[in-house]
């Protein structure tokens, strides 16, 4: 298996530094229908799908949400913007945590921020959370730069035509170890700020 590791690299990391998140601004202001919504986070979500065919969010997957209290239920079978913020974080979350952190995580943002007209709003959180991100990104470039020279001292007795594929092997397992490492922590502190009433898995329908 030939592979030019570091063009790839090089390819992959321009494509993910045009990812971007959705701005509150470019939410409409009015209420929108299960079909509208599913279209606005198609068309703004683009960029982090995998596969063309591949859908950001279905209709499925939101009443499920909503039947699971992540999300809280339509009004007339429309959705705010505070719907669509909640939404957004779900979409992030979902590839990473199970649905029941997800609900120990938002719960009490959704009890204490949604339709919250004065003082701390959910869009304020979003915006705050969010604002990080470019700063995020800078340092993600570089730890993973790191991690690609890293991979590249490895294996250097293996034989020639071995050497390039086992050094892609060793940069995948250390961005895996990354991922694997935070979302362990992420879990934990969950664990310790769950209530004992926190839904188990089995409960909560993906």
């Amino acid at each position: 298996m030939k592979i030019d590791t570091k063009e790839m690299l090089h390819d992959i990391l321009r494509e993910i530094a045009a990812l971007d998140y959705i701005k509150p601004d470019s939410i409409p202001n009015i209420d929108l229908y299960m079909d509208q919504v599913t279209t606005f986070m198609d068309e703004h979500l683009a960029n982090s799908r995998r596969h063309s065919e591949d859908k950001i969010l279905t209709k499925t997957m939101i009443n499920n949400y909503a039947k699971n209290h992540l999300l809280p239920s339509p009004q007339k079978k429309k959705y705010s913007k505070e719907h669509m913020l909640l939404l957004i974080f779900i979409y992030y979350f979902k590839g990473i945590l199970s649905i029941s952190d997800i609900h120990t995580l938002l719960g009490p943002l959704t009890d204490q921020f949604f339709s919250q007209e004065e003082g701390l709003t959910l869009k304020d959180i979003y915006n705050e959370v969010f604002g990080l991100e470019r700063t995020q990104m800078e340092h993600l470039m570089q730890d993973i730069v790191q991690k690609f020279e890293l991979s590249q001292t490895t294996f250097q007795d293996a034989p020639g035509d071995k050497q390039e594929e086992l050094q892609f092997f060793s940069f995948i397992c250390l961005l895996s170890f990354d991922v694997y490492m935070k979302k362990q922590m992420i879990e934990r502190m969950l664990d310790r700020i769950q209530g004992p009433e926190k839904p188990s898995s089995d409960d909560i329908q993906a």
